[in-house]
């Protein structure tokens, strides 16, 4: 085919900082959903895309969550030991079963 380009234009992203530039045909991913079926990013600037919409959706989540793996702003209250802390319950701890009516000997 002559009317066939040998390179293709990697859209890249404002966002981080990935210009747009030309790239051979061969740097793209097959994306078959699309119509000529190759990507619209280059290989590699698809994978820093991807790795930096990981890395926000990572640091949105601790931030949001509080994450384990994430260091505290700042220090925890210390808790004094003049008082007593409540007992925790565990989930599906057995309670004590609310009383039928008529099951003890009531009057009906």
């Amino acid at each position: 085919m002559a009317d066939e380009t040998t390179t293709r234009r990697c859209i890249g992203s404002a966002r981080f900082g990935i210009e747009p530039h030309d790239a051979p045909v061969e740097d793209f991913p097959r994306q078959p959903s699309q119509k000529d079926g190759l990507g619209r990013m280059c290989k590699v600037h698809w994978n820093q895309y991807t790795a930096g919409l990981a890395r926000d959706a990572k640091a949105r989540k601790a931030a949001a969550g509080g994450d384990a793996t994430t260091t505290p702003t700042s220090e925890p209250e210390a808790i004094s030991p003049a008082e007593p802390q409540p007992a925790r319950k565990r989930r599906g701890a057995q309670t004590e079963p609310t009383p039928v009516v008529g099951s003890q000997g009531d009057a009906a």
